[in-house]
């Protein structure tokens, strides 16, 4: 199937690119997720803004106490980055098992982020890093923390006007760990997830002090697990003290049935892919 007819542009500055954003247009970086969706005519927008020319969006830098991963940054970059590998491991676990290799080496991790897929990798890994996300627009720039920029299915708190221009995570302290897994739609790790679920744990004195779990691929958006985190901390982190944790893993959680399991499945793999991605995360401190 083809796309309704709409404009496009494919501004040289971000200026140019504010400009040129209203109601009815979408922003594109690598178009992995919005073509496809555009070919299916569930988006039709009437303007398609290609940022892929603008400069000094593409990078993965060194903030000292964060790192700040650009729009245009490739799945593939995101995966092999000594910074992302180092601070954040359940986001560049994530953006290695984010679609092909020709997806990973064209569409973008913000791309993933701002689309909002219920079973995309990197929205979870983005939730249990910590990440904050940066929208710019003509007026200004807004800071999102990540639970409350995922919004509902292919909805994020962006306004139509911003950019979603990076996104920025804590570096990795002592004592702190995270992990990324999931079981994909095809019985591995390749495609969207049948559900999968991202963690961040810190530990101080033999204790878990903080921890941020979050799910995908099992309700109507990337979730934060707060029942979850909550359950962890002031515990060893032993296999019986994550289970029981992981057994909060449904609170909040809209489970929806699809053609790749039932509520029952997916309910129950919500909890053991919790509490996979808790003890990865606590045995990478």
């Amino acid at each position: 199937m083809y796309p309704r007819a709409f404009d496009y542009v494919a501004p040289d500055s971000l200026e140019e690119a504010f400009a040129a954003l209203g109601d009815d247009s979408k922003v594109m970086a690598g178009g992995m997720s919005l073509i496809p969706l555009m070919k299916m005519r569930l988006f039709s927008p009437a303007l398609v803004v290609d940022i892929g020319r603008i400069g000094g969006l593409d990078t993965i830098e060194d903030g000292g106490d964060h790192i700040e991963i650009g729009a245009l940054v490739r799945h593939a970059e995101t995966a092999t980055s000594d910074l992302v590998k180092t601070h954040a491991p359940a986001l560049a676990a994530a953006a290695s098992l984010t679609g092909d290799v020709q997806v990973r080496n064209r569409g973008t991790t913000c791309g993933s982020i701002a689309h909002v897929d219920v079973a995309a990798d990197q929205p979870a890994a983005a939730i249990a890093c910590g990440a904050v996300m940066i929208a710019r627009s003509a007026s200004g720039t807004r800071e999102i923390a990540a639970p409350d920029f995922f919004v509902d299915s292919l909805t994020s708190a962006l306004r139509p006007d911003e950019v979603l221009t990076s996104i920025r995570i804590p570096k990795t302290g002592a004592g702190e760990g995270s992990a990324y897994d999931k079981l994909g739609r095809r019985g591995g790790h390749s495609d969207y997830a049948v559900a999968g679920a991202a963690a961040w744990v810190k530990k101080s004195n033999g204790s878990i002090e903080a921890a941020r779990v979050a799910v995908t691929g099992v309700g109507t958006k990337p979730q934060l697990l707060e029942g979850v985190g909550e359950a962890l901390v002031g515990t060893d982190g032993s296999d019986e003290a994550v289970k029981t944790a992981a057994g909060r893993a449904l609170e909040g959680v809209t489970v929806l049935e699809d053609l790749y399991g039932s509520e029952e499945y997916k309910s129950h793999l919500a909890q053991v892919y919790v509490a996979r991605a808790v003890r990865q995360a606590l045995a990478s401190i």
